[in-house]
């Protein structure tokens, strides 16, 4: 059995200086998990958010995405103590948390993820101890990956006192809400001004602080872009949209096609 400290996700990011590719599921089905599972990525994380899962659907994910080809991860509702506690007791080994706007929010974010004296994670592992090993309580601390989502113009404002902050693991930039703050339609890989020159800020700054940068993507050129930037953590597409784009494009062609035959077709 693998032990948390066998995993040792931190030291591969924050040491060796790995970029972890990040898959993202936001279809509530175990099926789906798994197959996502088995495709290489570093790591995959279950969107609690704006995904339609819950706590209930991500219990067969986590179990189906537990080996150790990935690392498991969650982005939960919201920064709150009770989800976060009851994902990383179910057997998540890294927490993304929307909306963390000021050193404040992130201080309370990171005591939600870890044991005291470091912060106010209350025991009982039940998952996680049964996957990990009995020593999973000794080594939490040292292994669980905290990104607080910065996507706000406030969040910027105070983008040096959030990185600031102890055993923060790092940042998740969230592109489509940072471009709703500064005025501009939401989207993923975004190169309008000012959100632009946030993205290249936060990896510059992050890098300055010893954190980690993270930010999702909508495809390979923009995610491969920001690996040259620093990114370390980085999330392309999701599940979901896998599946409808290629399902569109599928029908789209079949249909062009089908309009170029003659109208007396049977089929």
């Amino acid at each position: 059995m693998n032990t948390i400290f066998d995993l040792n996700i931190k030291n591969k990011i924050l040491n060796e200086k790995k970029v972890l590719i990040n898959g993202w599921l936001s279809i509530p089905n175990s099926f789906t998990a798994e197959a996502m599972s088995k495709m290489g990525w570093d790591s995959i994380t279950i969107d609690m958010q704006h995904g339609l899962n819950d706590y209930s659907s991500s219990i067969s994910m986590l179990q189906a995405i537990s080996h150790k080809e990935v690392f498991p991860f969650v982005r939960v509702p919201w920064s709150e103590p009770g989800i976060i506690m009851k994902m990383l007791d179910l057997g998540a080994l890294g927490i993304i948390s929307p909306m963390i706007n000021n050193k404040k929010e992130c201080e309370n974010f990171v005591s939600y993820c870890n044991y005291p004296p470091i912060g106010e994670r209350s025991f009982g592992p039940m998952r996680s101890q049964l996957i990990y090993g009995s020593d999973y309580y000794e080594n939490a601390n040292n292994n669980i990956i905290s990104l607080a989502m910065v996507e706000t113009k406030e969040a910027m404002e105070n983008i040096d006192e959030i990185l600031s902050v102890p055993s923060l693991t790092g940042i998740y930039i969230g592109p489509a809400d940072m471009s709703i703050s500064y005025g501009l339609k939401p989207k993923f890989d975004v190169k309008e001004e000012p959100v632009f020159s946030n993205i290249k800020k936060i990896a510059e700054k992050a890098k300055k602080y010893g954190k980690v940068a993270g930010i999702h993507t909508g495809g390979p050129d923009y995610a491969k872009e920001m690996i040259k930037l620093g990114f370390q953590f980085i999330s392309i597409s999701s599940d979901f949209r896998f599946m409808s784009t290629y399902a569109k494009n599928v029908l789209d062609e079949v249909k062009n096609r089908s309009d170029s035959k003659s109208q007396n077709s049977t089929y």
